[in-house]
């Protein structure tokens, strides 16, 4: 049985957001589309909702996501935000992760958290629009234990290889209260303050990659607002667009 939190992160997180709740349940379709659901029905009270089985988890880019309980730690935090500039917060939470979690973590733009080459986690960023405002919702998917690589080049990674006593709950207690604090500061100063701290933790800065639309160079490490550069002949390429997929190139 997982313990779960709530109580010490509700603490930490209500002197910044007022109203802000904490929610746990047993299972749930994906905890991104519950939030939107109720965004769009004129709920956009601050809210993290944990889910310990996912049964219709979302990634990025319509991929699946399922959890088990106790294997992963999946949740989302939703919240009325109005930041001037919406591009790198996929980028600012990815950061906010990894420097909450361990040192090891790297970050794969735009959207993964990578530990020794493999995937550790992702990061799914959507946004409702109600009456004028915006209201985002991050969902989080981190493997807490080792996962079967069915289909996979290589298994995916997990929290317990880089610390012995992670679980979901004390994940989510070491995450949530400054990944609160990053959103409410994105909003103020967007990406461009993160970009050193980010290139700090870069996987792809300095290596040959491959886009899903066929363009492959060297990565350059990313700009003040979050896009990718990428060195191509002749040219520099930003690449901006949140339907694109990046790989390293393996010999």
């Amino acid at each position: 049985m997982e313990l779960w939190p709530a109580e010490s992160i509700w603490e930490a997180v209500s002197p910044l957001l007022p109203d802000f709740t904490v929610e746990v349940l047993p299972e749930i379709d994906s905890t991104n589309t519950e939030l939107m659901r109720r965004a769009r029905a004129g709920r956009t009270e601050p809210t993290l909702l944990v889910a310990e089985q996912q049964t219709a988890g979302r990634g990025r880019m319509g991929r699946q996501w399922e959890s088990a309980p106790g294997d992963s730690l999946t949740f989302s935090l939703g919240l009325p935000l109005q930041p001037a500039d919406w591009s790198g917060l996929s980028l600012a939470v990815g950061l906010s992760l990894a420097e909450s979690l361990h040192p090891s973590i790297r970050l794969k733009w735009p959207n993964d958290l990578w530990l020794d080459e493999r995937k550790l986690g992702g990061i799914l960023v959507e946004a409702a629009s109600s009456s004028g405002s915006s209201f985002v919702v991050v969902g989080v998917g981190l493997n807490i234990r080792p996962r079967p690589g069915d289909g996979l080049r290589m298994p995916p990674a997990a929290l317990l290889d880089v610390w012995s006593e992670a679980t979901a709950g004390a994940a989510l207690l070491r995450v949530a209260a400054p990944l609160v604090q990053t959103l409410l500061a994105f909003a103020r100063t967007g990406f461009a303050p993160l970009q050193a701290r980010y290139a700090a933790r870069d996987l792809l800065a300095g290596r040959e990659v491959v886009t899903s639309d066929g363009q492959q160079g060297q990565a350059l490490g990313v700009g003040p607002t979050g896009a990718l550069r990428l060195q191509l002949p002749g040219r520099v390429l930003e690449v901006v667009s949140a339907e694109v997929s990046v790989r390293p190139v393996t010999s």
